[in-house]
């Protein structure tokens, strides 16, 4: 029998939980929204790491080679886990979405399982949990409208707000501000 012992505030794992929820935001976007450069990906895992120091994590991927280096130092600790399509099958039931939008969780369900790189997805067992072709096509078109709505409650629009610009601001200038999503 083996023992895991586990440490909520462990560098390590924080490490490991930033550079895994940051790969997935940057990839997503990337992958279903709006094509970010290599240059840009490096700056969003960037741009994070000050955040992440508070919390704990000391060496936050900063780069997409940090990621990979880390990816790369942890592959061999992966293990197959039955929590892990557990956890697929809560996300696919669970309420989260408004009544109309529902229908379409499963796709986002599986648009996430496509973005966990093909050789960890055949270690958790996630191999075919993933798009169909025409689904991943409705899932970037779903993500580029997304994208341009102007919701009071999006965390950039309050931001602009906050700094007195209009709340459409980081929509219009974009592409003058390379803003990271």
């Amino acid at each position: 029998m083996r023992i895991f012992l586990y440490g909520a505030n462990d560098p390590a794992l924080l490490n490991w939980v930033q550079g895994t929820a940051a790969y997935g935001f940057v990839q997503a976007y990337h992958a279903y929204v709006q094509q970010l450069s290599a240059s840009e990906r490096d700056r969003c895992y960037a741009e994070g790491v000050p955040a992440t120091r508070l919390f704990g994590a000391t060496g936050a991927p900063a780069s997409e080679a940090e990621l990979e280096a880390l990816f790369h130092a942890t592959a061999g600790r992966l293990q197959r886990s039955a929590i892990v399509l557990k956890f697929l099958a809560i996300m696919r039931s669970a309420p989260i979405l408004p009544l109309p939008l529902r229908p379409a969780k499963h796709l986002l369900v599986a648009a996430a399982v496509d973005l966990v790189p093909c050789s960890v997805q055949a270690l958790l067992g996630l191999t075919g949990h993933g798009l169909h072709r025409w689904e991943a096509a409705v899932v970037r078109q779903a993500g580029a409208l997304a994208d341009r709505l102007v919701m009071e409650t999006n965390p950039a629009v309050q931001a602009c707000r906050r700094m007195r610009l209009l709340a459409d601001y980081l929509y219009v200038h974009r592409s003058a501000i390379g803003a990271c999503p």
